[in-house]
């Protein structure tokens, strides 16, 4: 018997494997079982997302945000549609509101930064950018976009010890330590 969570699962997998057309049904169907279910409307919204079809993803977004207001995920997801459609303002106001229910999310801090570096707020950027790698200090992707605010800060020294970092990340994830076995 298929259950709401089995579709989800399914779905979920769906649209990871980036087949989010034949993801949409599985989450609608869902949906029949479990219409107020927050998380069913945020997966069904990054499916649509995922299709392009930003006007719905928004209104499945909507839909979570009214079912259950304290989850972060939608407004981060409507975030990156703003961000994307380059409505930057709405994009900002999205994040701070994911932010307001989740303020220790590495992610958002640096989705508000890399925002704020496109505007050209660098020193707003770099202290997004500072707040992700301070949550989570080996994130890759901040590290790298607070290297680059440095560089547009003109702080060579802080970018080069960011350089360096990635450097070294990168040297581990391509020659893993050998076993002395």
């Amino acid at each position: 018997m298929e259950t709401a969570a089995f579709l989800n699962d399914s779905g979920i997998a769906l649209t990871e494997a980036n087949h989010p057309n034949e993801a949409i049904p599985l989450f609608r169907k869902a949906l029949i079982m479990e219409p107020e279910n927050p998380f069913l409307w945020t997966n069904l919204g990054i499916a649509q997302q995922r299709t392009g079809d930003y006007e719905e993803a928004i209104a499945s977004f909507q839909r979570a945000i009214c079912i259950e207001d304290a989850l972060a995920d939608p407004w981060v997801s409507m975030g990156l549609i703003y961000y994307e459609t380059e409505q930057f303002e709405l994009a900002e106001e999205c994040y701070h509101s994911a932010l307001l229910r989740e303020e220790g999310a590495p992610k958002t801090w640096n989705n508000l930064g890399v925002l704020y570096f496109a505007e050209g707020s660098y020193e707003e950027a770099r202290h997004c950018f500072e707040e992700a790698v301070s949550l989570a200090p080996l994130y890759y992707e901040a590290l790298y976009n607070l290297r680059d605010a440095c560089r547009e800060l003109q702080d060579y020294r802080a970018a080069g010890e960011f350089n360096r970092i990635l450097t070294e990340m990168d040297r581990r994830m391509h020659f893993p330590p050998r076993s002395m076995c």
